[in-house]
């Protein structure tokens, strides 16, 4: 169904090229305007305009729509998405369209550790709890959906119902009673949880520490009081948020290349400035599988920071899972 969902959405502009931008603008796609991607999209356009780049902010449903986007999108040469979506567009072998994708999207960046929110009504006490209730796991096409399935595929944990909408319909309907739970996939601190919760709602932040999910993602945590209403802190797991562009040539390659300059010439002040999520930026750590921009790497002045391929002994834990569901 996933591997579907992508492959309609990418074969409708399979024959229509990447559009060219100049090298002073930079547009970036990012996410819902209550998430974490969508707040870096305004810090980078905050730090672009005094530097003479103007940086447009795009939001999005999420994390496939961005990678159709830096492919196709006039106006679009960047794009924040989770490491899983990447994982799994570079796994599906069976379509051209989106095997050309999958070797022409390129890594800028890696960005933070995505913590994975799951936010529920009281009576469900740990991940495994979800077993035959009606979940909220993020629109079609989203980071989060993706996601989430993954979560429910990995874990064996059977929801009565997976409910396809997105997070500010979701909370809407998990306040109503009509739901049992919902996913996020963001980077805390999440400005809908923020604005959109408060302790007379009689919510909470779930934990996420089943053995076999632990298995494929790494641990983390949502400390106390992230939320005002969130009074312990939360153990949870991750995925990595990267910034992403297509292998473009020519003036885009510039606008990317001098875009990436900017950004690591200006991390620190990002992290002063910005969303907290930047003080846990490293823009160095490898990503396993995927290769950064030549174009960037032009920029920045320094050696290829490939990653290696895969040894015998080392392991994937998330390709492994989403091959596994490839094979169904």
């Amino acid at each position: 169904m996933l591997r579907s969902l992508f492959i309609c959405v990418v074969v409708l502009s399979a024959v229509i090229g990447p559009v060219r931008a100049r090298a002073a603008d930079i547009g970036v796609i990012t996410g819902s305007d209550k998430g974490t991607y969508y707040q870096f999209g305004l810090n980078l356009q905050a730090l672009g305009k005094p530097n003479g780049v103007t940086v447009t902010v795009h939001n999005s449903k999420g994390s496939v729509e961005n990678i159709y986007a830096v492919y196709q999108r006039p106006g679009v040469q960047v794009g924040i998405v989770q490491s899983d979506v990447l994982a799994f567009v570079a796994k599906v072998q069976s379509d051209p369209t989106l095997q050309r994708i999958a070797k022409k999207i390129k890594m800028v960046f890696p960005l933070y550790n995505e913590e994975i929110h799951l936010l529920a009504r009281g009576g469900i006490a740990s991940f495994d709890d979800l077993a035959n209730k009606r979940v909220a796991i993020g629109r079609e096409g989203s980071g989060t959906y993706l996601t989430t399935r993954l979560l429910f595929k990995v874990s064996e944990v059977a929801p009565r119902e997976m409910v396809p909408i997105d997070t500010d319909e979701a909370l809407g309907e998990l306040k109503a009673g009509r739901i049992d739970a919902m996913f996020f996939v963001a980077g805390y601190p999440v400005r809908l949880l923020n604005e959109g919760v408060a302790a007379g709602d009689d919510l909470r932040l779930v934990p996420i520490t089943n053995k076999d999910i632990a298995e494929f993602y790494p641990r983390a945590a949502i400390p106390a009081k992230t939320y005002a209403w969130q009074p312990e802190a939360v153990d949870t797991v991750a995925v990595k948020a990267v910034l992403v562009s297509f292998d473009y040539r020519r003036n885009d390659c510039e606008a990317v290349g001098t875009f990436a300059q900017l950004v690591s010439g200006n991390l620190d002040w990002l992290k002063k400035n910005g969303h907290q999520k930047w003080k846990a930026v490293d823009l160095d750590v490898p990503l396993k599988g995927w290769e950064q921009y030549d174009c960037v790497r032009k920029y920045l002045k320094a050696t290829a920071r490939a990653v290696s391929p895969k040894k015998s002994s080392e392991v994937n834990p998330v390709m492994d899972a989403i091959r596994e569901m490839l094979r169904e």
